[in-house]
């Protein structure tokens, strides 16, 4: 375990499980005090694929304090600003936003309701927006903070006609849009921020991250999955990174990690990640693009009805 979180509260949303998770118990391995923000239990936001008990008792073990804020965020007349004041009040002020919290799914046009498409733009687009405004006055007052968006390469320009055989780009119209929406205003945020000690990044996996639900139900090929550590140790990079430099990025995890040459460790800091160093991501990256280009075929991308979170 390191130290470069050292002094530093977190505040991750979408935090019961998958990346959430694994980006919350990595800031703690580097010294951070974290918040993490899930559903309630009762709201379906807990299940046999993690717990906000569960992220906070690995917290612990490292060692770092951490709290549980059980929010259902796709909730439109949630006041984002009260998960913040509590953060504050128990752990001090966000140094480090990670807003990995997402609604979506992958239907036709015509199959989508306004209601369905409110709660995604509220996942999607309101919760790290709102979250963001109420961070960045103490961010801009310490002189420095980190703002970090979850996106996906579903956002990506198509490059069509012709166009990929891949569910994600045949009805990505809401998911998508949505995610190429918050890479675009975090990207405009990151250089009104410029020089003031923030960064503003949004960060993908390369294809797919291995997330319990993900694995368990959508029959994506091996190929295509990167472990959550990966995406762990690139949301550190990103958070710790110059704020000059390492801002305004739109990309994925192991494009960063590969260009970095950083050393990929597990979500807990205690020893490296095998088979996924520098040296063993060309070859990863090359089978992923191959799926996202839809020469493996086209997968299932269903998820169950109690689960919002679709990253892919």
């Amino acid at each position: 375990m390191g130290n470069s979180c050292q002094g530093k509260v977190a505040l991750v949303t979408g935090a019961s499980r998958g990346i959430g998770r694994a980006i919350a118990v990595r800031l703690a391995s580097e010294g951070a005090n974290v918040a993490v923000v899930a559903r309630p239990a009762q709201e379906g936001g807990e299940s046999d694929y993690g717990t906000l008990a569960e992220t906070v008792a690995q917290i612990q073990a490292l060692g770092r304090k951490a709290i549980a804020l059980p929010y259902n965020l796709g909730n439109q007349d949630l006041d984002c600003t009260e998960i913040v004041d509590q953060v504050e009040a128990q752990l001090g002020q966000v140094d480090l936003l990670v807003n990995n919290v997402a609604g979506g799914g992958y239907k036709n046009i015509e199959d989508w309701t306004d209601k369905q498409v409110a709660t995604v733009l509220q996942l999607n687009f309101w919760v790290p927006w709102r979250l963001a405004r109420r961070c960045l006055p103490g961010m801009k007052q310490k002189g420095c903070g980190s703002i970090l968006n979850i996106s996906s390469t579903a956002a990506h320009f198509l490059n069509g006609p012709p166009f990929v055989n891949k569910v994600a780009s045949k009805q990505g119209t809401i998911y998508g849009g949505t995610k190429a929406f918050l890479n675009r205003w975090s990207e405009s945020l990151a250089s009104e921020l410029y020089d003031t000690g923030i960064n503003v990044n949004t960060l993908a996996p390369q294809a797919a991250s291995a997330t319990e639900i993900l694995v368990a139900t959508s029959g994506i090929p091996d190929i295509a999955y990167e472990p959550l550590s990966a995406m762990a140790e690139a949301a550190l990079a990103l958070c710790t990174g110059d704020s000059n430099v390492l801002t305004g990025q739109i990309v994925c995890s192991l494009d960063l990690l590969l260009k970095l040459q950083r050393p990929i460790y597990k979500t807990d800091g205690s020893e490296l990640e095998p088979g996924w160093q520098p040296e063993d991501l060309p070859a990863a990256i090359e089978g992923m693009e191959k799926f996202k280009k839809g020469e493996l075929g086209t997968f299932n991308l269903a998820l169950p009805s109690s689960s919002n979170k679709l990253t892919s």
